[in-house]
């Protein structure tokens, strides 16, 4: 590697003739042309090309994880395939040959998709049931996103985010914009662009206002950067507190910014001290920053504001989880973008940024000290460190968590997807025949003997539930492990607890049973039928929660999850890893530290096993006229699936107080957390997707009507 134009290219500034070895004189590959220097600083040389497609390559999970599906062209000079991971799909087509090449591709498994190419972010046309053509030169290669219709594309350059940018106009230096009447503007400018952001919350509710509550420096990143505190208020509602870490760059800086995190990009700002404009930008997106939050945790940093102190603070794992000092952790900041952010170090740490704040102990941050400190539960990601924002006046408020970096092969959802997807396929054979009819309630089939034909067909995941219904019950019986911690001791359900619970409840049935009649012409026609039931069986559902009333609770409440599905654990391949104790995030941090019934957890992975195996049938691998056979497979995955997972979590919890130890309290709290969290579904679904309502009306029907 030639690394400058400088004597010996860089290596050593020894005379020529005492180097080990000559260095490249040859005039096409001259040191002084060819260099690592000069190929940084040209934007279209090879090693830039190679940055680019290395960094969108980290942007988009799906290029390293997830499914390789082969598309089979008729022209084998092309290669083309799509991988899938979660939500994202990703169409690669490479020319293998030297000539231009025409191919057709079948994809009309996709139809109503639109590709949109990654580097340049361009629309092709929407993708038809006609073959899709495309041409491509020699040895060159596409890779599309394929998005729905309606989706935004995928802006990669930044060119698109550069010329819609608003333009703030300021004296003296960049961070004059935080204050007087530059930042106003900018409580302007803020306004659409965090609304934009997958992270807010408040996207269905209408804004009144929003402006800059904190500006919190910054120490020891690589430059200048500041922690906003955002105050939304909303017409309506309590107002809400978000965190923008935002940085400054030159104009200098500002392409390779645009270029790499176009969408962090928040506005351009031209003061007097620089003749070209700057831009104003998310600071998680380059490296730098989230390097100083690690440096700010690891060194125990105290920082005085105005209002109060940034404090970093580290666990006694945190040494073992970072390694060797002398070490760099690199930075990366993780696609997956959803109510936080997550930064990566170097596969050893992981840093949770919280975007939405609330004052007060976080959950996150109090559930992982607990269980590192005070318990040997290791199916977690360790908590390494933490950064809160101390006020004079006022509880503290957690900004970041750090946290060891879980090697796996993703989530128990993408896990459980494949291999239902390939239980299915094997059972779409005729030969396959019809599951056996269900005759037994799941906690009666939890209690007895897994039937042969269900370890015949659904094979290894069996023990992967029962493995997971293990390390639930674990998790449980370390959360109530300590009697003499007030904040984790479980409690004894007194009647006022049992009433709250019940009203708790009951609110959310009329909630969503309301929602429902509201919205019963708008549903699927493939729904109505059984939204119909469900409205029509109300005074089933309210008798079915006054029975929760009627009977005396005699088990404890301890600390749970709180947000428990196939989604909050990660594979490793041979185990399964809980992560994620933030609760709920659409209620308050009081809410979410609330002793609860550990059957509520329980209650949240059944629900999710039903979820996989409706999402595994959408998912238009299977031919129609199969659909009712695979339905009844589906529900038979299910109903083994969950009794394993039961039977394992109650044999593991034994006569621990958090479970109640005769059936009939046993099935009542069972039944009511499944009744409670498929209304809560149903809510959530009626919300956002429609299409999804079938697999909560089916599982409040089921609880209404058990087998």
């Amino acid at each position: 590697m030639q690394w400058s134009a400088d004597r010996n290219a860089g290596f050593s500034r020894a005379n020529r003739q005492r180097l080990y070895l000559p260095v490249v004189t040859d005039p096409e590959y001259h040191y002084e042309s060819v260099n690592v220097e000069a190929q940084a600083q040209n934007p279209h040389s090879l090693l830039s090309w190679m940055k680019r497609l290395i960094a969108l390559r980290k942007r988009h999970r799906a290029f390293g994880r997830g499914t390789l599906e082969l598309l089979r062209p008729e022209n084998r000079k092309v290669l083309a395939f799509v991988r899938r991971y979660e939500s994202e799909q990703i169409l690669c087509v490479a020319n293998l040959s030297r000539f231009l090449q025409v191919v057709e591709l079948d994809l009309s498994k996709w139809k109503g998709m639109v590709p949109v190419e990654l580097f340049g972010a361009t629309d092709l046309p929407t993708i038809g049931e006609a073959p899709y053509f495309l041409t491509l030169g020699p040895h060159s290669f596409f890779w599309f996103s394929l998005q729905p219709r309606q989706a935004a594309a995928v802006s990669s350059d930044g060119t698109a985010t550069a010329a819609v940018l608003p333009e703030i106009k300021l004296a003296g230096s960049w961070d004059g914009v935080l204050v007087g009447v530059a930042k106003e503007r900018l409580d302007a400018v803020l306004l659409p662009y965090i609304r934009q952001r997958r992270w807010f919350a408040g996207k269905a509710r209408r804004l009144k206002s929003m402006s800059i509550a904190d500006a919190i420096e910054v120490p020891g990143a690589d430059r200048s950067a500041y922690l906003l505190t955002v105050l939304v208020t909303y017409a309506d509602g309590d107002p809400e507190t978000y965190l923008l870490p935002v940085a400054y760059a030159n104009s200098a800086e500002a392409p390779q910014i645009l270029e790499r995190w176009p969408h962090a990009a928040v506005a351009w700002l031209r003061t007097t001290v620089e003749e070209q404009r700057g831009l104003l930008y998310d600071a998680l997106g380059p490296p730098g920053f989230a390097e100083g939050l690690l440096s700010i945790i690891a060194k125990r940093r105290r920082t005085a504001t105005a209002d109060g102190t940034l404090v970093g603070s580290t666990t006694r794992a945190f040494a073992r989880l970072r390694g060797p000092d002398t070490i760099r952790l690199e930075a990366a900041l993780s696609v997956a973008e959803q109510s936080n952010n997550s930064v990566v170090f170097g596969e050893r740490l992981i840093l949770k940024v919280f975007r939405r704040l609330e004052d007060g102990v976080n959950p996150e941050l109090e559930v992982g000290r607990f269980l590192i400190e005070k318990t040997n539960f290791a199916q977690i990601a360790p908590l390494a460190g933490s950064l809160e924002f101390r006020r004079d006046n006022g509880e503290p408020v957690a900004l970041a968590v750090l946290q060891g970096y879980v090697p796996n092969q993703g989530d128990a959802w993408q896990y459980t997807l494949t291999t239902v997807d390939h239980y299915l396929k094997a059972m779409e054979q005729p030969a396959s025949g019809e599951p056996p009819a269900r005759s037994q309630t799941l906690l009666q089939a939890s209690a007895t003997e897994m039937p042969e034909v269900a370890t015949r067909t659904i094979g290894a995941y069996l023990e992967s539930a029962r493995l997971l219904g293990r390390r639930t019950a674990e998790l449980h019986t370390a959360l109530a492990s300590d009697p003499s911690d007030p904040a984790f001791a479980p409690e004894r359900v007194s009647p006022q607890d049992q009433r709250s619970m019940y009203q708790s409840i009951n609110g959310v049935a009329l909630r969503s049973l309301e929602l429902l009649r509201s919205q019963l012409n708008r549903l699927p026609e493939d729904a109505k039928d059984q939204a119909k039931r469900v409205l029509d069986l109300e005074p089933r559902i309210t008798q079915a929660l006054r029975a929760f009333l009627a009977r005396r609770l005699t088990t404890t409440r301890i600390r749970v999850h709180g947000d428990y599905h196939l989604g909050q654990v990660l594979y490793t391949g041979h185990d399964f890893v809980i992560i994620d104790f933030e609760g709920e995030p659409t209620r308050s941090l009081y809410e979410r530290r609330l002793k609860r019934l550990a059957l509520r957890d329980v209650a949240g992975m059944l629900r999710s096993f039903d979820y996989a195996s409706q999402a595994a049938l959408s998912s238009g691998h299977f031919e129609a006229e199969s659909r009712p056979r695979l339905e009844a497979w589906a529900r038979f995955w299910v109903d083994s699936v969950s009794a394993a997972f039961l039977h394992s979590y109650l044999t593991t919890a034994g006569n621990a107080s958090f479970v109640p130890q005769n059936a009939e309290d046993l099935d009542l709290q069972l039944s009511t957390m499944l009744l409670e969290k498929a209304l809560y579904e149903l809510r959530y679904e009626l919300n956002t997707r429609p299409d999804w309502v079938r697999i909560p009306l089916r599982g409040i029907l089921e609880a209404v009507h058990p087998a």
